[in-house]
């Protein structure tokens, strides 16, 4: 029913909290696959976009179907069958479509032209779907029905696997049914840290969000932000420069932890947190140096929820297809998108420049390497005692939207619904500048902001 970003042609991530406390972490993020090599988007020595992004090569292997499966067999309580009924109900019957979304597939039509099963799964015969009207998915029915009989190795070496390659072959793709099959989830060590009483858990690398956020909490943790005032320019100068230490290191050091040594201790340590904190001159703003590093582009096209049963078992969930409707190549005869998330990898060794490539050694395609992410799904506790499942869509955003939630809750004593509806800024090292939510920030903090040397847009 969300077909821009919730999906099983990609992958994610997942926190799991307990009854009891404890917690781990899924890592469902797609990989490479075994014919990718760190200089595959270029084209004659030159960097290739639509490559990167807009072709059967942005494809990676898919990791949802593999996620949910290990979850379910680590930790479900329902059969796998119950399950997935649900979702082979909604392809099979149809569901009407909301003015949103009727609106979202109608601006997509052209878009999907050259790809014919994309057409005929998202629009009546290339004429937009209006809002009121059922959409059905028949092709997708009946794979999630095989998913639901046979189990997610069908996905992986089964009739879907076979359908997903043929279209591979077709467009020049580089997915094979051994790519499928050496898919695997991992179960990995969140990271946490604690804040003001409240610990904080969220996923590791490829995510590069609990560590930025382990980061970021870290160099503010001395400061009396609730004296400050919520969104007062002295606050938001001390988050935005936080916000600009830790994505400089984002794009420096994190990576796939199966491929390099990322090293999380030392980024999450409180001694790190103090060496960032001591460069931040409380009236003026740093300078993010081109020279330094150069942030990529990533999609903003994601979906997350959140989920607590009545056993306190806690569940944050981010996935994602990466761009909206991700390759927008539906799979013929499967009737799902597949992902274009090869495009969060880097643009090549050595590709670092002002205009937003960036070719650091953490995050180059390599054969079966997971790209780096910035979803953060992230469970909130103190004492012992779920306070909040967080998440959020965004793309770069994403971690810098999750910690501000967080922040509201623990820092300034908002409930839920107003930590979630607090306006927000946003920061990322570079573009050197505070992106802030249009009218959410009184125009004297956007003056005073700018005195100190802050770009505010």
């Amino acid at each position: 029913t969300h077909p821009s970003a919730g999906n099983i042609g990609g992958g994610g991530f997942m926190i799991i909290r307990f009854p009891d406390g404890t917690t781990t972490a899924l890592d469902f993020r797609e990989k490479a696959p075994l014919a990718a090599h760190p200089g595959m988007w270029l084209e004659d020595g030159e960097y290739s976009s639509s490559l990167h992004h807009n072709s059967h090569w942005a494809v990676g292997v898919p990791g949802t179907v593999a996620g949910f499966d290990k979850a379910h067999r680590l930790y479900g309580a329902s059969s796998w069958a119950e399950v997935v009924e649900p979702s082979v109900r909604l392809a099979e019957e149809g569901f009407a479509l909301s003015e949103r979304l009727a609106g979202s597939l109608a601006s997509v039509v052209r878009r999907f032209e050259r790809y014919p099963a994309t057409v005929a799964a998202f629009s009546r015969n290339g004429a937009p779907y209006r809002e009121g009207e059922l959409l059905r998915q028949p092709d997708l029915a009946r794979t999630l029905a095989r998913i639901r009989d046979h189990g997610a190795g069908e996905f992986y070496q089964g009739e879907t696997a076979r359908l997903l390659v043929a279209e591979m072959e077709r467009g020049g793709g580089l997915v094979t049914l051994g790519d499928l099959g050496r898919y695997q989830a991992r179960e990995r060590t969140p990271v946490t840290v604690d804040f003001r009483g409240y610990r904080v858990t969220s996923m590791p690398p490829p995510s590069s969000g609990g560590v930025a956020m382990a980061t970021m909490l870290n160099i503010l943790e001395p400061y009396d932000l609730g004296a400050m005032g919520h969104n007062s320019a002295p606050y938001l100068h001390l988050l935005a420069e936080s916000m600009r230490r830790a994505f400089r290191d984002r794009a420096a050091y994190l990576g796939d932890t199966d491929f390099v040594d990322v090293p999380v201790h030392t980024l999450t340590s409180e001694a790190h947190a103090a060496e960032l904190r001591a460069g931040i001159d409380p009236d003026r703003a740093s300078v993010s140096s081109p020279l330094d590093v150069v942030e990529a582009a990533e999609s903003l096209e994601t979906t997350h929820y959140s989920v607590v049963d009545a056993s306190g078992m806690a569940v944050s969930v981010t996935y994602t297809l990466e761009a909206g409707y991700g390759s927008g190549i539906v799979v013929p005869g499967a009737g799902f998108l597949l992902n274009n998330e090869m495009g969060d990898f880097n643009a090549g060794p050595g590709l670092t420049d002002e205009n937003g490539l960036i070719g650091t050694e953490a995050n180059l395609a390599r054969p079966e390497q997971r790209m780096l992410s910035s979803m953060s799904p992230a469970i909130v506790s103190r004492d012992g005692e779920l306070v909040a499942v967080v998440g959020s869509p965004g793309g770069r955003t994403i971690i810098n939207t999750v910690l501000q939630v967080i922040l509201n809750l623990t820092a300034f004593g908002m409930d839920l619904p107003e930590a979630v509806a607090a306006p927000r800024i946003h920061h990322q090292w570079l573009p050197d500048r505070i992106v802030a939510e249009e009218e959410g920030l009184d125009p004297s903090v956007v003056a005073a902001l700018e005195a100190m040397g802050h770009t505010v847009v």
